[in-house]
């Protein structure tokens, strides 16, 4: 599982690297914080509304859209998933 995190997230920084002409991620990334926040924002609501009764198809879906805008948003602020992992380690404990 954690093999396409880590494999998405190094596309992202990729993008952040290399921009590619017609990428949404650089899109995002060009926008700035306010519009990535945006995206995470409308994506954490329709992940609630999706689990209140749209289905588990929807609500995966919508779970995987909230993924990727969070991890867009750690390579817009320089952080890692590693700093999410260290993070969930600490608090495991």
């Amino acid at each position: 599982m954690t093999d396409i995190l880590t494999d998405l997230f190094q596309v992202i920084e990729d993008r952040k690297a290399n921009p590619k002409m017609g990428s949404y991620t650089n899109q995002l990334l060009d926008e700035g914080l306010d519009r990535i926040l945006q995206k995470v924002g409308e994506e954490a609501v329709e992940v609630i509304l999706a689990a209140k009764g749209q289905g588990q198809e929807r609500l995966i879906s919508e779970l995987a859209d909230l993924t990727y805008h969070c991890l867009v948003l750690l390579a817009q602020q320089g952080l890692s998933l590693e700093d999410v992992a260290e993070e969930l380690q600490k608090r495991h404990r």
